[in-house]
C-alpha cells in the first residue's frame, strides 16, 4: 500500500532539493520522507523551470548554472517551491466570480440598499436572464464580503447585522409569563402549521431604550411585514395596535396570532371579542416556533439597532423600512417579493372587518 498524501512543507523541498541533485530518483526520496512517489512528481514538475527562460543577471548566485547558451535539465529551489506553493494555496479560495466589474458594481449598489447577499444571489438571474456572467451564489458573495482584499469598501457594514467576523446566529429567549385563558399553540390548527392558508399571523414587541417599543406582526404566508411604534410594551398599547392594524384588513387576511408569553398579549381574548381573531402561545424558551417575527425582527434591528431610542421615532419612519423590507425579494417566495404576494392574495374577498360594539 502506498504512503499516505499529505502536504509538503518547507523542511520536505529542501530534503527533496538535496536528493535531486545528488540524482536521487523520485521513487527513492518519496520513500525517504514518507509520500507516494506521485507527490514528488508533482512536486517537481511544478515547483522547478527551464534556466533558459531566465536571465542570468535575475539569479547571480547561481550564474554557472544559468548559463543560457545551451539547453539544461529543469532547476528545482526549495525556497521558490514554497513561495509557489504558497501563492497557489492564497489563490485557492479566492472568490473569481467577484472579477467581473460589472456584477461587483450591482452587488455594492444592493448591498448599500440593504438586500441581503442571499436576495442578491436569488435576484440575479431575474434581472439578468441571459447574461450568465451575473450570477453568484450566497457563500461566494460572503467569501468575498469578508476577504481581506475587500476590507477597504467596508462591505460588512452593509449587512444586516454589521458583523466584521461571520458568526453563529443566536436568537433570543422568550420569557414565561402567566396569561389568562392562554391557548397553546399545540391546540392551534394544522392548517396554520403548514402555512396552507393566507391571514396567519406572528406577533412580538421589539424594545427600545427607554418606554417605548414597537409592536411587529408578520403573516406567516407572505411574510409581510407590519409595525406599530407604542408608547409603552404594555396590553393595552399593544391590543390597540393590533386592532388598528388588523380592522383595516380583509377579513380573511387576519384570522389568527401566534404570539410570545409577553405580558403585552394579556388582552388577547379582547383581540378574539372585538375581531374574531384569536391567539395561540408558543411554548416558553421556544423562539424558533415563532421563526418568521424573530428573522423580521432582527430585519428591523438593521435600521434601529438594540439601545437605539425610539423617541424622535414616528410612525411615518417607521413605515419607510418596513416598506423597504417588504419590498425586498424572499428566497421563500421565489424571489417575489412580501409587498407582492400580500397585496395579491389579500385583493380576493376584500371585506374589511367589522367591530363589535
Amino acid at each position: 500500500m502506498g504512503a499516505h498524501y499529505r502536504h509538503l512543507w518547507i523542511e520536505d523541498r529542501v530534503e527533496i532539493q538535496k536528493l535531486h541533485e545528488q540524482k536521487y530518483s523520485g521513487a527513492e526520496i518519496a520513500r525517504r520522507l514518507g509520500v507516494d512517489r506521485s507527490t514528488i512528481s508533482r512536486e517537481l514538475h511544478r515547483g522547478s523551470w527551464q534556466p533558459e527562460q531566465d536571465h542570468a543577471n535575475l539569479r547571480p548566485y547561481l550564474r554557472n548554472k544559468l548559463d543560457t547558451r545551451d539547453p539544461h535539465e529543469r532547476l528545482y529551489l526549495a525556497g521558490q517551491a514554497q513561495l509557489q506553493a504558497d501563492t497557489r494555496a492564497a489563490r485557492s479560495h479566492q472568490p473569481y466570480r467577484m472579477m467581473w466589474d460589472r456584477l461587483v458594481d450591482w452587488v455594492i449598489s444592493h448591498l448599500r440598499k440593504g438586500w441581503t447577499p442571499e436576495e442578491i444571489s436569488g435576484r440575479l438571474p431575474i434581472e439578468f436572464p441571459h447574461e450568465p456572467r451575473m450570477r453568484t451564489s450566497v457563500e461566494t458573495l460572503y467569501a468575498w464580503i469578508y476577504h481581506p482584499n475587500q476590507q477597504h469598501r467596508r462591505l460588512p457594514e452593509y449587512l444586516r447585522r454589521g458583523q466584521k467576523k461571520r458568526r453563529k446566529r443566536r436568537g433570543r429567549r422568550v420569557h414565561q409569563q402567566r396569561i389568562r385563558w392562554r391557548v397553546s399553540i399545540h391546540d392551534r390548527p394544522a392548517v396554520i402549521e403548514d402555512r396552507a392558508e393566507f391571514g396567519h399571523w406572528e406577533a412580538d414587541s421589539v424594545l427600545g431604550r427607554g418606554t417605548g417599543g414597537l409592536h411587529t406582526s408578520v403573516e406567516r404566508t407572505s411574510r409581510y411585514l407590519v409595525a406599530r411604534k407604542i408608547p409603552e410594551i404594555t396590553a393595552q398599547a399593544t391590543l390597540e395596535a393590533q386592532l388598528g392594524m388588523f380592522t383595516a384588513m380583509p377579513a380573511h387576511a387576519a384570522r389568527s396570532v401566534t404570539a410570545d408569553n409577553g405580558s403585552e398579549f394579556a388582552s388577547h381574548y379582547r383581540l378574539a371579542d372585538t375581531l374574531g381573531i384569536p391567539t395561540y402561545f408558543a411554548d416558553p424558551y421556544c423562539a424558533y416556533q415563532r421563526g418568521t417575527n424573530e428573522h423580521f425582527n432582527g430585519r428591523i434591528r438593521g435600521y434601529l439597532p438594540k439601545r437605539t431610542s425610539f423617541a424622535d421615532l414616528d410612525q411615518a419612519e417607521l413605515d419607510e423600512y418596513v416598506n423597504e423590507i417588504n419590498n425586498r425579494p424572499r428566497k421563500i417566495l421565489g424571489w417575489a417579493t412580501p409587498a407582492e404576494v400580500f397585496h395579491e392574495l389579500s385583493s380576493t374577498q376584500a371585506t374589511p372587518h367589522c367591530t363589535s360594539t
